[in-house]
C-alpha cells in the first residue's frame, strides 16, 4: 500500500462531525435543541439491544469475540447465507476502509456517485488511490454513466442504495443492467444502509448476484433503525473468497462486545423495525404535505431522511434553523438534509422553516 506524503496527508479533508447538542446550545445562549442532522432513529434503540448490553456488561474485563462467532450465526440464519460470507465492522465506515485498504491497490480506481457518502471518496483518497466521480441524474445514480466510466484501471464500483444524501434508490432493473455491464473482476459495493426503510417493490435484491457468485460486497448496519450508532456496528455480505481476504486486514477484535450482544438481540426486534418504520412513513408523508405547502422543492426518499433544495444560500437557512434550535445537515450551496424525526420533531422543524 502506497504511503501519502505529509503534504498528501495535509490535503485530505477531515469528516466534520457536528458538535455535541449541549456544546451548540451553551455558545448559542439556548435550550430544548433538536437534532435531525445524523439519520438517527427518533424512537430510539432497540429494547432488547439495551437489555442484552445490561446482561453483559459484567464481562467487560474479558476481550470480545474476535469473530463475533454467535452473531454471525444469527444474521446467517435471518438472511439465508453462510457464516463464512458474512464480515463485521466497527461501524460500516471502517468496512469501506478495509475494503479500500484489501482491494484497492497501487495503480487502480474507484467510481463514486457525486454527491453520495462521502466517506468513499475519504477512503480512496486517504489509500493513495484514484477516484473517479459520476453525478447524479435526477438526484439518483446514473447506473449507465457510471459503467460507461469503467476502464481497466477500475476495481471497486460504490453504490449508496437508498443514496445518502438524497434519500433515492436504484430498482432492480436498472442494477440487473448495471451488473450485466461490469467486468467480472470489478467489485461492486452496496451500501444498504438504509434498506430497512425502503418501501418502494422494486428495490434489488443483493442477494441474487451474491449467489450467482459476482464480486459483490453489500454492506448494512446496526446503526440505523436498530438505533445502535453509538456502538459502532456494521455488517456485510460478500463471497467467502473475498471476506478472507478482508479478515487478513481487518484489525483483530474489532466490534466490542457489548454492540455484539446489543447486535444479536436488536435483530430479531422486529416489533422495533416495524414501529421504526411505521414512524418514518407518518413523518415522511407530513412532511412532504407542509414542504410543498411553502413551495419548497425535495427529493421523495426511501430512507429516513429527506433532501431539500433551497434555493439560497443552505449556510444561511442553516444557520437560523441552529439559533431556533433545530439542527440540521447543510449538504451543498443551496441543499440541506433533514432527518424525519418524532411528530413533535417534524413540527418543530416545519415552524422555524417557516419563520427563517
Amino acid at each position: 500500500m502506497k504511503r501519502l506524503t505529509s503534504i498528501e496527508i495535509e490535503s485530505l479533508t477531515p469528516y466534520a462531525p457536528g458538535k455535541p447538542i449541549e456544546e451548540l446550545e451553551r455558545e448559542l445562549g439556548i435550550s430544548g435543541s433538536i437534532k435531525l442532522a445524523s439519520n438517527e432513529n427518533p424512537i430510539g434503540p432497540s429494547p432488547k439491544g439495551i437489555a442484552a448490553i445490561a446482561g453483559h456488561v459484567k464481562n467487560l474485563h474479558r476481550y470480545p469475540d474476535g469473530a463475533a462467532h454467535y452473531l454471525k450465526a444469527a444474521i446467517s440464519e435471518k438472511f439465508g447465507c453462510s457464516a463464512s460470507e458474512i464480515i463485521l465492522g466497527n461501524g460500516s465506515n471502517e468496512l469501506l476502509d478495509i475494503i479500500v485498504r484489501t482491494f484497492l491497490l497501487e495503480g487502480e480506481e474507484a467510481i463514486f456517485a457525486e454527491p453520495s457518502f462521502v466517506v468513499y471518496k475519504m477512503s480512496t483518497q486517504a489509500a493513495g488511490r484514484k477516484g473517479i466521480s459520476v453525478p447524479l441524474k435526477d438526484g439518483r445514480h446514473d447506473l449507465l454513466a457510471m459503467a460507461d466510466a469503467v476502464n481497466d484501471r477500475t476495481k471497486i464500483i460504490f453504490i449508496a442504495n437508498p443514496n445518502n444524501p438524497t434519500g433515492t434508490i436504484n430498482t432492480r432493473e436498472e442494477m440487473y443492467a448495471f451488473m450485466a455491464r461490469v467486468p467480472g473482476d470489478a467489485i461492486v459495493v452496496l451500501d444498504e444502509a438504509y434498506f430497512e426503510y425502503v418501501v418502494n417493490p422494486e428495490y434489488p435484491d443483493m442477494f441474487r448476484y451474491l449467489r450467482d457468485g459476482r464480486n459483490i460486497i453489500a454492506l448494512r448496519t446496526f446503526s440505523k433503525i436498530y438505533g445502535l450508532a453509538g456502538l459502532r456496528i456494521g455488517y456485510g455480505f460478500a463471497p467467502a473468497r473475498l471476506v478472507d481476504l478482508m479478515n487478513r486486514v481487518r484489525a483483530p477484535f474489532n466490534t466490542n462486545s457489548l454492540a455484539q450482544a446489543a447486535a444479536m438481540a436488536a435483530l430479531g426486534d422486529d416489533e422495533h423495525v416495524k414501529e421504526s418504520v411505521r414512524v418514518n412513513e407518518e413523518g415522511k408523508k407530513y412532511l412532504y404535505a407542509e414542504l410543498t405547502r411553502m413551495g419548497v422543492d425535495y427529493l421523495p426518499t426511501q430512507a429516513n431522511f429527506i433532501w431539500i433544495d433551497l434555493h439560497k444560500d443552505a449556510r444561511v437557512v442553516y444557520d437560523a434553523l441552529l439559533r431556533k434550535g433545530v439542527i440540521v445537515r447543510p449538504m451543498g450551496p443551496t441543499q440541506i438534509r433533514v432527518t424525519i424525526g418524532l411528530p413533535a420533531e417534524n413540527e418543530r422543524f416545519v415552524k422555524a422553516l417557516a419563520e427563517r
